[in-house]
């Protein structure tokens, strides 16, 4: 009774309690599962080894004002780098896991958190920037304004890198990515994927 991701408003029949598991954002009316706020509509696998009763997909309304991921320690981030200086990198977290941020978080790539090896000759300035994408660890709440993030793990650094002609790079070992359009090799901490 509807698509999957429309947008519900509180009263409106999602479905019947024969077809799905009423989920958060629903109630049930009778036989038919209700949207109880406003927001998109969601359809979910039941979770694995459920009862039977659980074996019904669940329908869900999701209100855009639901809590912010947050970063925490341990936690994986995707992050833009903003600025680079000759001891650090300032990046803006734009997801945690898989789940974007709705409120700005900064975070601080140290110049010992790189990598994990020759941590003496690291430089900032052929590890990453300005502009390019990274997947990080989070270390510490850092200080008021910023979070320490690591790169210092083998999965862990760049993944998304533009070149001066504005063409997506490609890794080609891990510490180097080139432009496919001029062949020009730049240095960065790639990311294994």
């Amino acid at each position: 009774m509807g698509e999957e991701n429309a947008v519900k408003t509180p009263g409106d029949i999602l479905g019947r309690v024969s077809e799905y598991t009423s989920g958060r954002g629903t109630h049930v009316r009778g036989d038919h599962i209700c949207a109880s706020i406003v927001g998109q509509q969601s359809i979910s696998a039941p979770a694995a080894g459920a009862s039977d009763k659980a074996q019904l997909p669940v329908i869900e309304v999701i209100n855009g004002k639901e809590r912010s991921a947050v970063p925490e320690t341990g936690s994986t981030v995707t992050a833009k780098v903003v600025r680079i200086d000759h001891r650090k990198a300032t990046a803006d977290i734009l997801c945690v896991g898989l789940r974007a941020v709705t409120q700005k978080f900064t975070g601080i790539i140290r110049q010992q958190d790189v990598r994990a090896t020759e941590i003496d000759k690291v430089e900032i300035a052929t590890s990453f920037r300005p502009g390019d994408i990274v997947r990080a660890e989070v270390l510490s709440l850092g200080d008021a304004r910023a979070y320490y993030l690591s790169t210092a793990k083998n999965e862990l650094g760049v993944v998304f890198a533009k070149s001066p002609a504005g063409v997506r790079m490609v890794p080609v070992s891990w510490e180097k990515m080139q432009c496919p359009k001029t062949k020009v090799i730049e240095l960065r901490k790639v990311a294994k994927t």
